[in-house]
């Protein structure tokens, strides 16, 4: 199908955060992300997903490289790129909420350190958990993108997903995403989807898919075919399977369909080259398998999810309960108001189906859990278990505000706690205390030359 005109659809290469996050666990160095986003720089892509995810703990708790310098390096090799960074909303990088005045510091560090765009989602799709950092955004002048978390279950339908994006738009974002995590939204449902938000919302709409069931090119393309204005996609060494689709592939089609994407095809190719290469520098952090892998149209349980339970299941000798969890997982979603699996929720499902398999159904209810049930996380998409919620409250009533509001101020407590410091370094102490004191030691090692 012909587009009418030119239609312009802006590339977001994102191999530099998500797809290092999804093919090799993040591990590439500074220097060689580096190496790959000069080439990526004159290519003509509109944007590059850089940081946040995975990759500011990354860099405090293995790599013990300065997370800022990353994102300010990056923009510095990418001055005419967009440099896009993920953000959990409330969590900003981890995996709890943090109080407003520290979530309004972090956003303006990250813009002040060369971040353009704040994809923002929040793992229960709660928008009061978006409300804040979307407000943070527009005070700073950068280009907010709220993310609605693609999932399926009974109650995710596609007018459930528009009224989501309804809701940012209201909030005030520049941009809606359609994120889908697990890579299970298929070509019929993409063009229903971006059809549907085409109509209801009036800001630009952008895809994010894996390519986890071997659905992201047609996906793309459908998405397209229905008016969608942004795409992400990876160069080619990092593409496929529990990565994305391809940067190189995307951009030669859609230009053979009279579509315009402002890239160079012969200097994405440079820039594939210069990935391939690094790739290789990083193999023993590979995945154990990064194809295409369909069960989870059945099970619509994550790859990632999958793989992480056997490994510890295979630590704890209880490999052979594998199955059985597998089997209680859509349960303990149902439980838990048809949560999508995404971090922190996923682990917060899994690690609550293994209890129930190896103990006996609830017969431990974890903390994470607990506070979920309590409201604690946000408003679930579907009601959740009133018996097991009644068992965790105790007689209390659950958290119906928004949960930030329950969290006094922290920040002038830490510029209290740690004097001297950059707003940068103490956002380092306040997201990641456990971990800080350590990667503080060894860069003050590194800059005095004592490796």
């Amino acid at each position: 199908m012909k587009s009418e005109g030119s239609k312009q659809v802006k590339i977001f290469d994102i191999t530099l955060r998500d797809g290092s996050q999804s093919k090799v666990a993040t591990r590439i160095r500074l220097e060689d992300l580096l190496k790959v986003a000069r080439k990526l720089a004159d290519t003509g892509i509109y944007g590059a997903e850089t940081w946040g995810g995975a990759t500011f703990d990354v860099c405090v708790r293995f790599l013990r490289e300065d997370p800022w310098e990353r994102a300010r390096k990056l923009k510095e090799a990418m001055p005419k790129v967009k440099n896009m960074m993920l953000i959990r909303g409330q969590n900003l990088v981890a995996y709890s909420n943090f109080s407003d005045d520290v979530v309004i510091k972090f956003v303006q560090a990250a813009a002040r350190n060369g971040i353009d765009v704040f994809r923002i989602f929040d793992a229960l799709d709660d928008v009061r958990n978006q409300e804040t950092v979307i407000k943070a955004i527009r005070e700073v002048g950068k280009i907010s993108e709220g993310a609605v978390c693609f999932t399926i279950s009974p109650v995710h339908t596609i007018e459930k997903f528009v009224s989501k994006a309804r809701e940012l738009e209201d909030k005030g974002v520049d941009q809606i995403a359609i994120k889908d995590m697990a890579g299970l939204i298929d070509p019929h449902t993409t063009f229903e989807l971006v059809s549907s938000l085409k109509k209801a919302v009036n800001v630009p709409i952008h895809l994010h898919t894996h390519d986890s069931c071997g659905l992201g090119m047609m996906s793309v393309l459908k998405a397209v075919e229905a008016g969608c204005d942004m795409i992400d996609s990876v160069l080619s060494p990092f593409s496929g399977g529990t990565g994305h689709p391809c940067t190189e592939s995307i951009v030669y089609s859609l230009h053979r369909f009279g579509y315009q994407t402002g890239c160079d095809l012969a200097k994405l190719t440079q820039a594939a080259e210069e990935a391939k290469s690094v790739r290789k520098l990083y193999s023993e952090f590979e995945a154990p398998y990064s194809g295409v892998d369909c069960t989870m149209l059945v099970t619509q349980i994550p790859g990632g999810v999958m793989s992480n339970l056997a490994s510890q299941l295979r630590l704890q000798n209880a490999l052979d309960r594998f199955n059985e969890i597998i089997d209680e997982i859509p349960k303990v979603r149902e439980d838990l108001g048809y949560i999508p699996l995404v971090t922190p929720t996923s682990q917060i499902v899994v690690s609550q189906a293994t209890f129930n398999v190896l103990l006996g159904r609830y017969k431990i209810i974890a903390n994470h859990t607990a506070n979920l049930l309590k409201g604690l996380y946000g408003a679930t998409p579907a009601p959740v278990n009133k018996e097991l919620q009644a068992r965790v409250l105790k007689g209390e009533k659950p958290t119906t505000v928004r949960p930030a509001e329950l969290l006094p101020p922290m920040w002038p407590e830490l510029e209290e706690k740690f004097p001297g410091l950059t707003d940068e370094e103490i956002l380092i102490h306040a997201i990641f205390p456990h971990e800080a004191s350590g990667y503080f030691e060894e860069k003050e090692k590194k800059e005095h030359g004592n490796t």
